[in-house]
């Protein structure tokens, strides 16, 4: 697996300060890509999140950012998105599953706001995991966006 850690520690103290109205990212960006299958990165869309994908020949067959807090025993997944070709072959189930083995011991939520259309998906990859994806809001020590 390749893993960028990019840590932006000026943006994540304007944040907190100010309650999450400096800093923020603005408009798209691009994501980093790597030459591994697996890739661990930071997310394009939430600032202090990362994002798990799945790399086949260049081009990203599954997403899903994640959020981990390790003193409230809590983690959060947002956006999951497979590829249509590549729906129910396995690489979303074996993606959250990767980063449930990596981050043993906590209880992985969503943040709510979920498509009805991934229901199924969910009660799938959350059957007797704790937490259960089921929605939860964010701990004082995560960061939103």
């Amino acid at each position: 697996m390749g893993r960028i850690f990019g840590r932006e520690p000026w943006r994540e103290i304007l944040l907190r300060i100010s309650g999450g109205r400096l800093g923020r990212r603005t408009g798209p960006t691009i994501p980093l890509q790597l030459q591994t299958p697996w890739q661990d990165t930071l997310s394009p869309l939430r600032t202090g999140w990362r994002q798990r994908a799945a790399d086949l020949h260049g081009e990203s067959v599954f997403a899903i950012d994640y959020q981990v807090c390790r003193p409230c025993s809590l983690a959060w997944a947002e956006e999951p998105h497979t590829d249509p070709s590549f729906q129910r072959c396995g690489p979303a189930s074996a993606g959250v599953a990767a980063l449930r083995a990596e981050h043993p011991g906590l209880a992985w939520h969503t943040l709510g706001g979920r498509f009805a259309k991934a229901r199924p998906f969910r009660t799938h990859v959350g059957t007797g995991v704790p937490g259960g994806y089921q929605s939860r809001r964010l701990c004082g020590h995560a960061t939103a966006f």
